[in-house]
């Protein structure tokens, strides 16, 4: 199963685009910082992630400010020329 759900904060977005077919994109990179239990020990956890959007959530993403904080649903896959890992947002809400 490839689901992921991540509370994270907006750091960057890109202008919105379209692709060939006409559908609104926008590449994002998220951040989240959280303290998780590992092995019974507390550990800080920090990562930035690039992210993609397409449609109404592309548009909606597009227009949202740096450091807005959400709560992201969607899925993982290769980036293009399969360099690296892109989260591919399905579905988000503001905290």
């Amino acid at each position: 199963m490839n689901i992921l759900q991540l509370s994270a904060a907006v750091v960057q977005v890109q202008s919105l685009r379209y692709t060939p077919a006409g559908i609104p994109a926008v590449n994002l990179v998220l951040e989240h910082e959280s303290e998780v239990v590992e092995m019974e020990t507390p550990r800080q956890v920090k990562v930035q992630l690039k992210a993609v959007a397409f449609g109404a959530q592309a548009e909606i993403l597009s227009r949202q400010g740096l450091d807005s904080v959400c709560e992201f649903h969607g899925f993982m896959a290769n980036g293009r020329n399969g360099k690296g890992v892109v989260f591919h947002i399905q579905d988000f809400s503001k905290i």
